[in-house]
């Protein structure tokens, strides 16, 4: 072999070991240090079990710390994902548990936060889990007030955070396909929108009980006003009850924004208005109605809180034909629009069928994700003025661009007091 031959050889042969993907040096399930992403999660109750097996089985990241105000939940959680990580041949790891919030987001190997904790604790978390440089996915409904989503929003901008809302129908078939059919003039023009979900939020009249001693409730009640425990608000972990303190003004906003967070999230992905939203609100002038309110966007559109026949579920009613969509069904008239292929001709939404994967992709491309914080904001926006016209129980014209009604009243309850060391002005 002479010089050249060689050298020539030698360059390929060096050439064809770099290109050997990493997966092969490291096994197939090989993720390397700088592609994972860390992950911890800020309040654990039930429905972080959800989230933490659909994040853990995500490949890149790794589930690392915990926080909540309940240690017995907190340790039953880390137990709980050190097992499903093991199960899944994740690095082992010593996950560490933390009973205030703050001393999780100082840790600098923490890329990203899932925020669970019951509504009124959403805005103050995730403002200081931007302001820490973690990006964040946070459970529907975004916010407990229009004024704390529209922080969040600019939290999120400002330190160039990728934020996920955790509206998973926008990840899934009937809700998707029913988005395209509408945006793509299938049942011609929508003229109304039936949204059939429970009733408004209503004041919190449960009696005083005393405190799990694994509970620190001052804490729980953090930046609301301060009630006494009882277990309906926060279950232990035995109680197999769903907590109760999203029924309740100043922890939830009802069945409007639990399930509205959902179904009239829809209603603004099929109407186009993830930026804006309507623009009059009409609630029934009967005291504590359940039912009944209307509101209308610019183009028209009617969208009825209204029990139409199924149960959290939605009709759309256009033109030249009807959608009713579920989580369990999707029906359409005409029926073959229901398993229609649509083609490149048409305009087709942003497609996700992982909510959780959607929202590593984003991380990782630092775009965002398919219901970003400002998707998320204008739901909860909606969610939130459909319950003050309940309370009001006066027509309220809306501003979407201002963000303003038309009513001195309505427009102190686009924020809410807070309490002791908490202060809004902070965001």
């Amino acid at each position: 072999m002479n010089r050249r031959d060689f050298i020539d050889k030698s360059v390929k042969a060096s050439l064809a070991f770099t290109i050997v993907p990493r997966s092969v040096l490291g096994g197939a399930n090989f993720i390397a240090p700088s592609d994972r992403i860390n992950l911890a999660y800020i309040g654990v109750g039930k429905q972080s079990y959800t989230l933490m097996n659909g994040l853990a089985n995500c490949k890149e990241v790794l589930i690392h710390a915990a926080s909540d105000v309940d240690s017995k939940k907190l340790n039953n959680f880390i137990l709980e994902t050190t097992k499903t990580q093991t199960t899944l041949r994740k690095p082992s790891i010593q996950m560490k548990g933390y009973g205030l919030y703050r001393e999780l987001l100082e840790r600098k190997d923490i890329d990203a936060v899932v925020i669970a904790t019951p509504d009124h604790w959403h805005a103050q978390v995730a403002v200081d889990a931007a302001r820490a440089g973690k990006d964040i996915y946070c459970e529907k409904p975004l916010a407990l007030t229009i004024a704390e989503g529209r922080a969040m929003v600019n939290a999120s901008r400002k330190y160039d955070r990728v934020f996920q809302t955790g509206s998973m129908q926008r990840s899934s078939y009937n809700f998707r396909q029913a988005v395209n059919l509408i945006r793509n003039g299938y049942i011609g023009q929508v003229k109304e929108v039936n949204v059939a979900i429970g009733e408004p939020v209503k004041q919190c009249d449960l009696p005083t009980m005393p405190v799990p001693k694994e509970l620190d409730w001052d804490m729980w009640v953090g930046p609301s006003m301060y009630r006494g425990y009882h277990p309906i608000l926060a279950p232990r972990l035995e109680d197999p009850e769903w907590a109760g303190w999203r029924w309740y003004r100043d922890f939830g906003g009802g069945y409007i924004t639990d399930w509205g967070a959902h179904m009239f999230d829809i209603v603004q992905w099929a109407l186009d208005m993830d930026r804006s939203g309507p623009e009059l609100f009409l609630p029934p002038k009967k005291p504590m109605a359940q039912h009944g309110l209307s509101f209308i966007y610019k183009n028209g559109v009617k969208v009825n809180h209204t029990p139409w026949g199924e149960h959290n579920a939605i009709q759309f009613i256009g033109t030249e034909g009807k959608i009713e969509v579920s989580r369990s069904f999707l029906r359409t008239s005409p029926e073959r629009l229901a398993s229609l292929k649509l083609t490149a001709q048409d305009k087709l939404v942003y497609h996700s069928d992982n909510h959780y994967q959607d929202w590593i992709d984003a991380i990782k491309k630092r775009s965002k994700p398919i219901c970003d914080v400002e998707i998320g904001h204008r739901t909860s926006s909606v969610c939130n003025a459909v319950n003050i016209a309940y309370e009001l129980q006066k027509d309220l014209k809306w501003n979407p661009e201002k963000e303003e009604f038309n009513n001195y009243s309505a427009n102190l309850m686009r924020s809410r007091s807070y309490r002791g060391e908490w202060d809004f002005n902070a965001f």
